[in-house]
C-alpha cells in the first residue's frame, strides 16, 4: 500500500512528500478517461485478411473496425455484417470509404502493385496507415510511400509481424550479445519442413 500511495503522490503533486500524502488521502483521486479506441478501416478483403489479420482489428482492446472496402460487389458488406456489434460498414468505392465518419487509420491489405495509389489516397485523406508487406514492389515505391506520409506528418507502419516472433527476437538477442561475432556479413536461411507447400518433397527454399 505504501508504494502505491507514493506513486499516487508523485502523480498528483510531483513531490510525494508528507503533506501531499495527507491531501491525497482526504481528496478523491481523479480517474483519467480511458484512451480513445482507434477506429480502423480495411482496404482489401482477400482470404488471408478475412481469416487471419482482419478479425484482429475488432478483437484487440482499444481497436474498433468501423469500415471495410472491397471492389467485388457484396463482399465488403458480407464481411461487415459478421463484425460483432453491427458498427462496421462495407464499401465498394475507396473514396466513399475514406469519408467514413470518425475513421482514424487504414489497413491496406491489397496486392503490392496497388499500394502506391491506395496509400497516397489514404494520406491525402489524413489517415494513419498500416500497410501489408511488402510496402512497395521496389525500393523506389517504398520510398515514395514513406515520403508521402512523412510530408503529411502521418504515421505509416508495415504489417511485418514476423519481427515479433519468438525466434526473431531470439536472433536479435544473440546478435546484440555478440554470440555469433560482432560483424555479420551474410545470412543463410533454410526452410525445415514443408512450410505449407503442397505436393512438394525434399529441401525447399524459404520462399516459393
Amino acid at each position: 500500500r505504501e508504494s502505491i500511495q507514493s506513486d499516487v503522490d508523485l502523480l498528483l503533486t510531483g513531490t510525494g512528500g508528507m503533506s501531499s500524502s495527507l491531501s491525497a488521502a482526504s481528496a478523491p483521486v481523479p480517474v483519467p478517461d480511458p484512451p480513445k479506441a482507434i477506429r480502423w478501416g480495411i482496404v482489401g478483403l482477400g482470404d488471408v485478411c478475412v481469416v487471419k489479420s482482419g478479425p484482429a482489428f475488432y478483437k484487440c482492446n482499444g481497436s474498433e473496425l468501423v469500415a471495410v472496402m472491397r471492389r467485388t460487389p457484396g463482399k465488403a458488406q458480407e464481411f461487415a455484417s459478421n463484425v460483432p456489434g453491427g458498427g462496421c460498414t462495407g464499401y465498394e468505392d475507396i473514396e466513399e470509404f475514406l469519408l467514413h465518419p470518425g475513421l482514424d487509420a487504414v489497413y491496406v491489405s491489397t496486392r503490392p502493385g496497388t499500394h502506391v495509389e491506395i496509400c497516397e489516397k489514404v494520406a491525402r485523406a489524413g489517415k494513419a496507415c498500416y500497410v501489408e508487406k511488402p510496402v512497395g514492389r521496389c525500393a523506389e515505391e517504398t520510398e515514395q510511400i514513406a515520403k508521402v506520409f512523412k510530408d503529411a506528418k502521418l504515421p505509416l507502419y508495415t504489417a511485418y509481424i514476423s519481427r515479433a516472433y519468438e525466434r526473431t527476437q531470439c536472433i536479435r538477442k544473440l546478435l546484440a550479445e555478440g554470440a555469433i561475432g560482432k560483424d555479420v556479413t551474410s545470412v543463410s536461411y533454410k526452410l525445415i519442413g514443408s512450410g505449407g507447400a503442397r505436393d512438394m518433397d525434399g529441401d525447399l527454399p524459404w520462399r516459393l
